[in-house]
């Protein structure tokens, strides 16, 4: 028996769960890992299971540029290392604005374990598979953005059982790194990429006002990763309510396209232009004060620097990590920053991809 294995078993034992059935759930692209919990009455909860060593650290509020970039990239891109004390203030902060989180059953932070409620498996991406229509549950999942973008709280610091956590800005610094991810890594994928001194101070200053942008214009909060994967139909439930939302521990202060463009452009699965225009126009009528023309020029522009940034992510995940089932979602995600490279104000970033980037390994 591992080490780890141990302090789960002591974990559970302490939350009075020793006798629960465990049934370890599928892995994604992170280091936690989730059991299904079925007690000795049949309830169901989940383990969620982060341990804290297993990353590098998040963002001390304190910290300069430098020193972000020095502790490493979680500390740059304002990651929260997958912290439980993340995930719990973040899940307070959601449902005091009025939308479905996990109820906290039990946790240990400095560990890295809690048991939340189990939403079950109906992820959005499944239900719309096995024939549910689409278009209810985007407009459902507009609906709960608008109302965390008008109704959340939003101090320094946030408050859940496992602890505070600070709100931070996702900030140039931050937004910048995760563009960078593209350079950095699609050279290894494809050994025809080769971004010199020159192209890497062209690719800064193309992307700088981008992040500059979504700096100054932080003022709600975002999931930060918001998409069909990450939500949960709960149809017994009642308006945006039936939005269950997980994976929500990395949550910032961040221009309020983000959580949009993350669910509409989504690298997953595809979205249908008419539904995305359609939930664009949900969220105008949810938020009458937004000056659309604007917003949709951020929208853009964000959403490009989030496909860069994500393209560079699978580049790494299939070049570094082994996992050549990422390569599946590049194509869609070269297609959605070809679309947002061709909007007004993108005519430095799409120059460079001209220069740097021949049509032919865009795939």
């Amino acid at each position: 028996m591992s080490d780890r294995e141990a302090e789960r078993i002591e974990f559970l034992k302490g939350a009075g769960l020793a006798d629960a059935r465990r049934d370890p759930l599928p892995g994604d692209a992170s280091t936690r890992r989730y059991e299904r919990l079925t007690t000795p009455t049949g309830a169901s909860l989940m383990l969620m299971d982060q341990a804290p060593a297993a990353e590098s650290p998040p963002c001390d509020p304190a910290w300069t540029p430098q020193q972000r970039r020095a502790a490493g990239w979680n500390a740059t891109a304002r990651l929260s290392a997958g912290r439980i004390e993340a995930f719990a203030a973040v899940s307070n902060l959601f449902r005091g604005a009025g939308l479905s989180t996990p109820e906290i059953i039990a946790v240990d932070a400095g560990s890295g374990f809690a048991v939340i409620e189990d939403f079950g498996d109906d992820l959005f991406a499944r239900v719309i598979e096995d024939g549910e229509p689409a278009a209810p549950l985007y407009l459902a999942a507009v609906e709960a953005l608008a109302k965390l973008h008008l109704n959340a709280v939003m101090p320094d610091v946030l408050s859940g059982p496992g602890g505070d956590w600070p709100l931070l800005t996702y900030d140039a610094v931050a937004l910048q790194g995760g563009a960078d991810l593209f350079v950095q890594w699609m050279p290894k994928l494809n050994p025809a990429l080769d971004f010199g001194a020159a192209a890497l101070a062209e690719w800064d200053a193309a992307w700088a006002p981008i992040a500059a942008m979504g700096e100054a214009k932080a003022w709600s909060v975002a999931h930060r990763d918001y998409h069909a994967e990450n939500l949960i139909w709960l149809p017994q439930r009642s308006g945006d309510r039936r939005v269950g939302m997980i994976d929500f521990q990395d949550a910032v202060l961040a221009h309020p396209s983000w959580d949009l463009h993350s669910l509409l452009q989504d690298a997953r699965r595809d979205v249908a232009p008419e539904l995305e225009a359609v939930a664009l126009d949900h969220y105008f009528a949810c938020m009458p004060g937004v000056d659309r023309e604007p917003f949709l020029a951020d929208y853009a522009a964000l959403a490009a620097l989030n496909e860069a940034r994500i393209l560079g992510v699978f580049a790494r995940l299939i070049a570094r990590d082994g996992k050549p089932r990422y390569r599946a979602f590049m194509p869609r995600m070269w297609r959605h920053l070809e679309a947002n490279l061709q909007k007004p104000g993108m005519e430095a970033v799409r120059g460079w991809f001209a220069r740097h980037v021949p049509v032919e390994v865009r795939t």
